[in-house]
């Protein structure tokens, strides 16, 4: 995957002037307050909370630094933002970085449960190949609309993270009171948690905590765009450091080189004796029957 380069030539930082020109000092209501969210906090205006945007920069320099160690070691960031407001922004930056996401409601399981996951993004995959390739065999319509029917619901909620071989090594969340069952599942996996910490969170859970407002459109932009910086800066050092450690070819011998391009001879193909093989379009009509999806009423 060619990712994007990052945005800022110094991604691991993020000023007070950045902070406040999209709103990120504006907390919630007097009223409507969480007082473990009390040490971050300036002072109130107007019955608003004002946040200390000092400590701000602070711990969202801590969370890129860790974000970066992250994709520098070759795990994965998972993006997580399910209000309306953060859902376009998440999925926009996770795809710039390469990186999996959730912006539709959370699936219980997602982490803990996540061999179960796995087997419905293959079955999801199989079913997307059959749409591409139009290999139905004699399957009738009524057939082939439910398979349909079952793909569509399976890429609502799982293509953002089709690609996310193993749980992943950290996870980013817009609104932790809101994704609450992602915070108590990944701390059940001791995943770092990087969390926006509005005044009305709960901060005991969150381990990278970002103070600020998390319901402006620009505040998330700005959160989800610095942490994507700090994956591309990451993975970028990944890759200079891999290619320190890769052999030269052009030093090696010619005798080493042409022994290096030919094909072992277990490369051969057999062309008796080979065991039938089943192809997985032919069953996947009964794990489609059981294949976990979501429901409207679905609980962690």
């Amino acid at each position: 995957m060619n990712l994007a380069e990052p945005q800022s030539s110094a991604t691991s930082q993020v000023s007070i002037r950045e902070l406040m020109e999209v709103g990120a000092h504006f907390g919630h209501q007097t009223a409507k307050w969480n007082p473990k969210m009390r040490r971050y906090i300036h002072t109130s205006r107007n019955g608003v909370y004002i946040i200390n945007l000092q400590k701000t920069v602070g711990y969202f320099k801590d969370a890129l630094e860790m974000v970066k160690r992250i994709a520098a070691s070759g795990q994965k960031v998972l993006f997580v933002g399910t209000k309306r407001q953060a859902r376009e922004v998440i999925k926009e930056e996770a795809d710039r970085c390469g990186q999996p996401y959730v912006t539709e409601r959370w699936i219980g399981g997602c982490l803990t449960n996540f061999h179960t996951i796995k087997r419905s993004i293959s079955v999801m995959k199989n079913l997307q190949k059959m749409e591409e390739e139009k290999t139905y065999g004699n399957r009738k319509k009524k057939e082939i609309l439910m398979l349909n029917k079952h793909r569509e619901k399976l890429e609502l909620y799982y293509s953002g993270v089709k690609d996310l071989g193993d749980v992943p090594g950290a996870v980013f969340i817009i609104d932790p009171n809101r994704e609450y069952i992602a915070v108590n599942e990944a701390s059940t996996l001791n995943i770092p948690i990087i969390a926006t910490l509005d005044t009305n969170c709960d901060p005991d859970m969150i381990d990278y905590p970002i103070p600020g407002n998390d319901d402006s459109m620009r505040a998330i932009k700005l959160y989800a765009s610095k942490i994507a910086d700090a994956v591309l800066e990451g993975a970028k050092q990944r890759a200079a450091h891999v290619q320190t450690l890769s052999p030269r070819t052009d030093a090696a011998p010619q005798g080493e080189l042409e022994r290096m391009s030919r094909k072992p001879k277990s490369a051969k193909k057999t062309e008796a004796g080979a065991a039938p093989t089943v192809s997985a379009d032919d069953i996947v009509i009964e794990r489609v029957a059981a294949t976990p999806t979501p429901t409207e009423g679905e609980e962690a």
